[in-house]
């Protein structure tokens, strides 16, 4: 599973909770792997990051709240910090083994004898995705086998990177979406300590809800 924290367009306050969040994660479920991260302005902050774990992490998903005096801004009044929590679609996983089914069928159209009584024509299947690709031009199945197999090839190189761009653009949009109502989880103070989940929460910063 691929989760997010972002900071959103948030201040410093929120790209350093980002940071305080994952690394309380990390001490939670243990796992947690970074796949990527964007620095925020200050050093140990952070825009975003994005990390792997073998953990189900759905419950998560949504906003999280810090509530902590600005440490960057002593005299500042607001101590609501929130981040968000997105799952980002995985990728689908196209298997490299050789999961693919062989079809063979007669070739129509010119070419002499062989092309119309032979089964020359190859239509490889990959398996796992679906994806189909053929060939009749050539006069031997071998050739056509191997014309048809370069054409699959061709068709799960696009459909990789048609998912890696899926996943990063998924990832773009979820980093500016933060729905400061209802957070899933609070945190309070600089030790960055879980006080209660948002089913719990009922005003805990004594500042009315967004």
């Amino acid at each position: 599973m691929i989760i997010q924290i972002s900071a959103g367009q948030g201040p410093l306050e929120c790209q350093l909770a980002v940071a305080k969040l994952y690394e309380a994660l990390k001490k939670e479920y243990g796992d947690p792997q970074i796949l990527s991260a964007t620095e925020g302005q200050e050093r140990g902050c952070f825009d975003s990051i994005r990390f792997q774990t073998a953990k189900d992490l759905r419950g998560l998903e949504g906003t999280v709240l810090w509530i902590c005096r600005s440490p960057f801004r002593k005299n500042h009044k607001r101590k609501n910090w929130y981040v968000d929590v997105s799952v980002i679609p995985d990728m689908a996983g196209i298997p490299q083994e050789r999961e693919y089914r062989i079809e063979k069928f007669r070739s129509g159209g010119k070419g002499g004898q062989n092309v119309n009584k032979v089964e020359t024509g190859v239509r490889v299947i990959h398996v796992p995705t679906g994806l189909s690709a053929q060939s009749t031009e050539e006069r031997s199945q071998y050739q056509n086998r191997q014309r048809a197999m370069e054409r699959l090839q061709e068709k799960l190189a696009k459909l990789q990177k048609e998912q890696r761009e899926e996943q990063v653009n998924a990832a773009w949009r979820e980093h500016s979406r933060i729905v400061r109502g209802n957070p899933v989880r609070i945190y309070e103070g600089e030790r960055f300590i879980l006080r209660r989940s948002g089913a719990e929460h009922e005003d805990a910063s004594g500042e009315p809800r967004p």
